[in-house]
């Protein structure tokens, strides 16, 4: 119809009937335009909306708004609609009725949003599986008695940032050391691990000057390195740092008050009655959890044995192929160890393996890249001389790209593949790996093969043993020549008879 907007709805529906083959009159038709529109819309001849810059109808604020309602705004920018009706209303009895408010709530949200100051940015987290714990103190909101009696008491919470499993621990008192090392211990040994990392809030409740602050300090830092778990806090007064355990806080009060309600009475017969009920309200709450829970504890650390020591000990078994399990980690050790059960003493950074109280050997540790992977630290100097003994077990290892030490002698293996047979190219592998453990030059091994490799082919096994067996000849034994009677005299064994005279 003459004269009426064209939206952008009709445009695309206009176009799309002409796409599927419809004729310009019925995509018209079916578009609620004319067939000129149509045209002009083909051609890309339509006229660009300009943005309206007129009102419509009279601004029932045009009066206030820039003067009096702005200003407050840009001193406080967080002020309600509602808030500076009110304002209004009072300052103009009977100017601004209540059907304006509406009108000024739009106007409000709008500046707002175009010309208010920027926003604190809250960014959300994925913690991995078994990386952080986190720790807060809470009053329940319903009060709690005791066989009659008020009993004032706080709720400490424990909880795993990726799986959300909690536990929940009464204290008798206000926040302190003692309470939090009371909470966090009862939590891990529920949980059987530790996470890597532990956070809670500033504590700043249990301590009232600095000397006390430095000794909570240290004894919190000495509690997270027993249990091997990374102490954090979050800045004063800043409650969302803590937010993976700040929200669960609200969701485990109102459990509680509804559970209460259900119960029909606050009152516990004893201070067990009550701890019974609160492991109820948060055994249903972990039931949600369950299989992010069993994910979840494969990641854990091992509880330690001893207080104060920084290492977690384990035994494992080498297996038969010369290798130890530890911590969705499989490690080589030399093969003499074979069906030994070695005690580990785990830390951070490495593993100290131990035969009875000797220590056999130690490894650098390494870890998974993902929660659920696994990782491997193979050692080919650990297996070579068995390898040695048949080589071609290399070809289809398991471990084969592993036992390869760099990139270097990965790229070895694939340019002996496809020179040799496959038999061939496992003992010249092996044998090559055998030559860089026995004289200790693998990275001048491999470098001098890559050379050789790039002016044409790698050189046979026969050349490169030609080189390296050379130097393992036995040393020149100077040799003397025994006399004729000499022999004489061991035949008719005279040589006995004066060795006796000679005694």
């Amino acid at each position: 119809m003459s004269g009426k907007h064209i939206t952008q709805l009709q445009e695309n529906s206009y176009m799309k009937n002409r796409q599927t083959g419809f004729t310009q009159e019925t995509s018209a038709a079916k578009a609620g335009i004319s067939v000129r529109s149509g045209r002009r819309i083909e051609k890309g001849e339509r006229a660009e909306h300009k943005e309206r810059k007129w009102r419509t109808r009279k601004d029932p604020l045009e009066a206030v708004w820039d003067s009096e309602l702005v200003p407050l705004l840009e001193n406080e920018s967080s002020l309600t609609g509602i808030t500076l009706w009110e304002h209004l209303d009072e300052q103009h009895p009977g100017k601004y009725p209540e059907k304006y408010l509406r009108t000024l709530q739009r106007r409000v949200k709008h500046w707002q949003a175009t010309q208010g100051p920027n926003k604190e940015v809250m960014f959300r987290q994925s913690v991995p599986a078994g990386h952080q714990g986190l720790s807060d103190f809470t009053h329940p909101n319903t009060a709690i008695t005791i066989d009659g009696k008020a009993f004032a008491h706080l709720l400490y919470q424990f909880r795993l940032a990726f799986s959300g499993w909690r536990h929940v621990h009464v204290i008798q008192g206000g926040e302190s050391y003692s309470a939090l090392a009371d909470g966090l211990q009862s939590a891990l040994h529920t949980l059987g691990g530790s996470p890597k990392e532990h956070r809670t809030d500033s504590l700043s409740a249990a301590y009232v000057n600095s000397v006390e602050k430095q000794r909570l300090t240290e004894d919190y830092h000495n509690l997270c390195k027993h249990y091997g778990m990374r102490p954090t806090t979050n800045n004063l007064g800043v409650s969302h740092e803590i937010g993976a355990i700040e929200a669960p806080q609200g969701s485990l009060k109102r459990r509680i008050d509804q559970a209460i309600k259900l119960r029909g009475s606050n009152d516990f017969s004893t201070l067990r009655a009550y701890r019974e009920f609160l492991e109820h309200i948060v055994d249903k709450l972990n039931r949600r959890c369950k299989g992010r829970l069993a994910e979840e504890q494969k990641t854990l650390l091992a509880l330690p044995k001893h207080r104060f020591v920084d290492y977690a000990e384990l035994s494992v078994k080498v297996t038969t192929s010369s290798t130890i399990a530890v911590k969705r980690a499989l490690y080589t050790v030399p093969s003499r160890l074979i069906g030994e059960s070695v005690r580990v003493h785990l830390y951070h950074d490495r593993l100290d393996c131990f035969v009875g109280q000797t220590r056999v050997i130690n490894l650098p540790r390494v870890y998974p890249t993902t929660p659920t992977g696994r990782a491997r630290r193979i050692d080919y100097r650990h297996i070579i001389h068995s390898l040695a003994a048949k080589p071609q077990a290399f070809r289809f290892s398991q471990f084969r790209d592993d036992i390869l030490p760099d990139a270097q002698y990965r790229a070895l293996w694939k340019q002996a593949e496809q020179q040799f047979t496959p038999q061939e190219a496992c003992k010249w592998m092996v044998a090559v790996l055998r030559f860089a453990y026995d004289y200790d030059c693998q990275g001048t091994l491999a470098t001098e093969l890559r050379l050789q490799a790039e002016q044409g082919a790698l050189p046979d096994l026969q050349s490169v043993q030609a080189k390296y067996l050379q130097h393992s000849s036995p040393p020149p034994i100077p040799l003397r020549q025994h006399q004729v009677a000499d022999y004489d005299q061991l035949l008719t064994g005279q040589w006995m008879r004066q060795e006796v005279c000679g005694e």
